[in-house]
């Protein structure tokens, strides 16, 4: 009996000791994952962070940028209206000088920019005249013997 018990007492703590390492170990080695992976997940959200600021400043940037570059535009082309209204020798070569610094502004020379006349949309074939056969047609193709 002595035997048996110590056969069977035997494996069983072992069981039992290796469900409290198997316990312990479960317990403390995904903590350790976890902290590591949020870590990095911290780390990735402040670079996302700092790279979305930095596009909102290069975007601001530009934004100002254009519009120093806009204004500077204006301000040129007010000095040249002011120094042909100033300088012109006689009212017509004025008006010419004007007419050609507001042709630049977008008065009519933007034709490129005007819709199409017609809304028909573009056909995918070469269109005929109604006397000529299609090339469906059973005698496209060959010559007429007569």
């Amino acid at each position: 009996m002595e035997q048996t018990l110590t056969a069977w007492l035997l494996p069983a703590l072992t069981l039992v000791a290796g469900i409290a390492i198997g316990f312990l170990i479960a317990r403390l080695a995904p903590n350790a994952a976890p902290g590591r992976t949020q870590r990095q997940l911290d780390e990735m959200q402040e670079r996302f962070e700092a790279y979305q600021s930095e596009v909102v400043t290069h975007f601001n940037t530009t934004a100002n940028l254009v519009k120093k570059l806009t204004q500077s535009y204006q301000d040129v082309q007010e000095h040249l209206s002011e120094g042909a209204s100033r300088l012109a020798l006689d009212e017509l070569t004025r008006q010419r000088l004007l007419a050609a610094l507001h042709a630049d502004d977008g008065g009519e020379k933007r034709e490129r920019l005007t819709p199409p006349k017609n809304n028909e949309m573009p056909k995918d074939y070469a269109p005929k005249s109604a006397d000529v056969p299609g090339m469906l047609d059973e005698s496209y193709g060959l010559k007429n013997k007569r």
